[in-house]
């Protein structure tokens, strides 16, 4: 196979340039890796001295490079200011720092080792890292900071204050915490003596409730004051409920003939404007109960001396002072007579001018031979008729639904019977 050198006519081969003269060696400068601004990517593997190095398969024409390098020119004095390259028999420098294991000066320069080293100028005061003893002409020095003194501890910086004029003091945080406390306990007081001296919410006194209270029966409808049907939730015997119904309503009339003679001069004192009655059946259809109130003439005082006269002369508990009852013809009371009353109750009210009463007897028209006054019949232990049948407990119960609803209209809260046992 043949080559274009082959074909040349050696008369046009150029002949071959003599060699250069060797220039005499520049100054010694530092080794890559003695430089720390040098960037070197991978050191050379130094050679293998038992294997002789081979030449490269020269060129046609050209001659082949010596084997051996050529003797080193005789050393020169370094310049002034230059750093001198450490010989290579010589220990290092006491003054130089060691070199990290595992990593080459070499990389001193790169971007890796700048990041690594920055840390001293943002995290505060720190161990330098290994960096250069000496600086090369014409860059800045290697920023470093300073240690703090022995036996001063590091701590974090202080906190910002403000000025004495400035800053919040507790004392004008607890004036100020007094005086929003203060206009709200003056608000609230001047709101609630607002509404005190409201007409419209004050209550009403006792004697607007005692007028009231006589106008009553006039302005309340019927079923207000005898409601048609009457609840009773744990007022029987043994805490059983009741229930009662309304049967018949007299029309309102005068006292006269409403009382046997003895309790009508006992209520005499009193005066009578209105009487109204009612008549209740109760859920067994085995009882019946009739209820009145009677409107008096007199003032609150005359009130308060006729409760006290039944109280203390025990009227209330007198057989020969039991109201009369209503029993209308067509109905389930209309064999309720005198005779047949069982059970009894009278209350003088000194809130308002009002008499309520009760009495109540067997709806089969059976006569009663021993009656006993509600109070008595509705004690526990109590063995009569009245007791034991629940009578005592249905005139009781009753008068106290009339009294309670009497003083609703009158526009006073109810209350406890004043002439209670």
């Amino acid at each position: 196979m043949s080559t274009d050198a082959d074909f040349v006519d050696p008369r046009h081969v150029p002949p071959i340039p003599p060699r250069p003269p060797r220039q005499p060696a520049a100054a010694a400068t530092p080794e890559p890796d003695d430089d720390p601004h040098t960037t070197v990517l991978r050191r050379q593997a130094p050679a293998d001295p038992s294997v002789p190095p081979q030449a490269p398969p020269a060129a046609h024409g050209v001659p082949p490079r010596p084997a051996a390098p050529p003797p080193p020119p005789p050393a020169q004095p370094p310049a002034a200011g230059a750093p001198r390259a450490p010989h290579p028999g010589t220990p290092p420098t006491p003054d130089a720092p060691p070199r990290p294991a595992g990593r080459p000066a070499a990389f001193r320069d790169t971007a890796a080792f700048h990041l690594a080293n920055s840390q001293n100028l943002w995290n505060g005061p720190q161990e330098p890292a290994a960096r250069p003893t000496t600086t090369p002409p014409g860059r800045p020095p290697w920023p470093t900071t300073p240690r703090p003194p022995q036996g001063v501890a590091v701590g974090p910086a202080p906190a910002r204050r403000l000025p004495a004029g400035r800053r919040p003091t507790g004392r004008r945080l607890a004036a100020a915490a007094c005086l929003v406390l203060g206009i709200g306990l003056l608000g609230g007081a001047a709101a609630g003596s607002w509404l005190t001296d409201d007409p419209e919410d004050a209550p009403p006194t006792a004697e607007a409730t005692f007028t009231k209270g006589r106008d009553a029966w006039r302005n309340t409808p019927v079923d207000t004051l005898f409601p048609r049907t009457v609840e009773g939730l744990g007022v029987g015997p043994g805490g059983a409920d009741r229930t009662w119904t309304r049967i018949a309503v007299a029309p309102d009339s005068d006292c006269t003939g409403a009382y046997d003679p003895k309790l009508a001069q006992a209520l005499a004192r009193a005066g009578c404007v209105r009487l109204l009655r009612a008549t209740y059946l109760d859920a067994t259809r085995s009882s019946v109960i009739t209820v009145g109130a009677q409107t008096t003439r007199t003032d609150p005082a005359g009130m308060l001396a006729l409760n006290t006269r039944f109280s203390t002369s025990s009227l209330a508990e007198r057989t020969d002072l039991m109201p009369v009852p209503y029993a209308p013809k067509g109905t389930s009371a209309e064999g309720f007579g005198r005779a047949q009353r069982a059970s009894w109750t009278v209350r003088v009210l000194t809130d308002v001018p009002v008499i309520v009463y009760a009495v109540s007897g067997f709806a089969d028209g059976r006569a009663v031979t021993e009656p006993q006054p509600a109070e008595a019949a509705v004690r526990p232990g109590a063995t009569t008729a009245p007791a034991e049948s629940g009578l005592g407990h249905d005139a009781k119960d009753l008068a106290d639904r009339i009294e309670n609803d009497f003083r609703k209209a009158a526009g006073t809260p109810t209350q406890s019977r004043e002439d209670a046992p």
